[in-house]
């Protein structure tokens, strides 16, 4: 793709999608009012630039956790990719990697963890949901590890699957024949378990996890800056600000409302990893202004690769650059560091 047109990138999607698994991936819980949230949030800032500052063109490098990064971007965990493109999680890995980001792969992954290292070259980072069998549990750990996996995104929000209408319609309710959650199965050739969600699961579970392992644990579907303050106090390597992208809770706040408030709380003592509604280099400008030190994207990253496999993640990655990088320079940015909240005006408040 040329410049970052995602609307049309979803609709070239979509009509190579099966219905049911497009609306898999665009849909969100409940009314969708989160979902759209989201996406509209970002109306709710206007940009205040900077002017003669002599930047030059701006330096989108970085790093956390360990990892350089070629820019503030990651890309999301997300379910399924083999459902989008024959490429599956190992062309997104591969895209990843070409554009010198990290990806966060899903523990609902049609691939197994060690395919796509060794398919990408790179290892990806893992999103755990901790099982209630915790044996099973540090079993995937062990993997990830052993894997190469530089660290583990551990999602917090669901003590209960979200309610998707859409999913309802279609009765999309497990994997088609020939599709598996390859993460899920005890060992090559056993059938795989269903991912469990617990009601039960606690701050004691994450104490656990952070006793059996040395990897960077981010903790994803923080929502709440007490609950910022209690993965701190937990131990944990990073925070990362999501609703979920609207498919848990509805009515939930989107996700840049949540952010400077959890901003304010953290006060820069872990990183802060941010999703929800990413569309355009302004996007991630605002939400770097308000305090978050990378983002991440998930629908786009499968529309991409519904339309054109690994080189269409890979074209949109580049695309993102090239429009973050454009915004910045019309900012008078010379780098994400140059933000802050005084460029940001919000509309009808402070």
């Amino acid at each position: 793709m040329g410049a970052l047109d995602i609307a049309a990138l979803e609709a070239e999607a979509r009509s190579r999608l099966d219905p049911a698994v497009y609306d898999y991936v665009a849909g969100g819980a409940g009314e969708e009012w989160t979902l759209q949230a989201n996406e509209r949030a970002y109306q709710a800032y206007s940009l205040a630039p900077r002017v003669l500052r002599g930047t030059g063109p701006p330096d989108l490098t970085g790093g956390l956790l360990g990892q350089a990064m070629s820019m503030p971007l990651v890309i999301a965990p997300t379910a399924f990719h083999r459902l989008a493109h024959a490429d599956g999680e190992s062309g997104t890995a591969w895209a990843a990697a070409q554009a010198g980001i990290p990806m966060i792969l899903s523990l609902a992954a049609t691939e197994a963890i060690e395919a796509v290292a060794q398919a990408a070259g790179i290892c990806p980072w893992f999103q755990l949901y901790i099982q209630p069998d915790l044996g099973f549990t540090e079993t995937l750990i062990r993997r990830a590890e052993a894997a190469g996996c530089p660290a583990l995104v551990v999602t917090v929000d669901s003590p209960a699957f979200g309610r998707r209408k859409r999913d309802q319609v279609h009765g999309f309710t497990d994997l088609p024949s020939g599709f598996a959650c390859e993460n899920m199965r005890e060992a090559p050739g056993l059938p795989p378990r269903q991912i469990a969600f617990s009601p039960a699961l606690s701050w004691h579970e994450i104490d656990w996890l952070r006793a059996r392992t040395g990897l960077p644990i981010l903790l994803k579907g923080i929502m709440h800056p007490r609950d910022a303050r209690l993965a701190i106090e937990h131990g944990v390597d990073g925070i990362y600000v999501s609703n979920h992208g609207g498919r848990q809770l509805d009515g939930t706040a989107p996700t840049l409302s949540l952010l400077p408030a959890i901003a304010g709380e953290v006060a820069g003592q872990v990183p802060i990893f941010f999703d929800g509604g990413i569309r355009r280099g302004t996007d991630i400008l605002k939400a770097l202004a308000l305090g978050a030190d990378v983002v991440a994207i998930g629908r786009p990253v499968i529309w991409g690769l519904a339309a054109g496999g690994a080189a269409g993640v890979a074209a949109l990655l580049e695309a993102f650059r090239d429009d973050l990088a454009h915004s910045l320079l019309l900012s008078g940015c010379g780098s994400p560091a140059d933000l802050d909240p005084s460029m940001l005006l919000r509309e009808g408040g402070s």
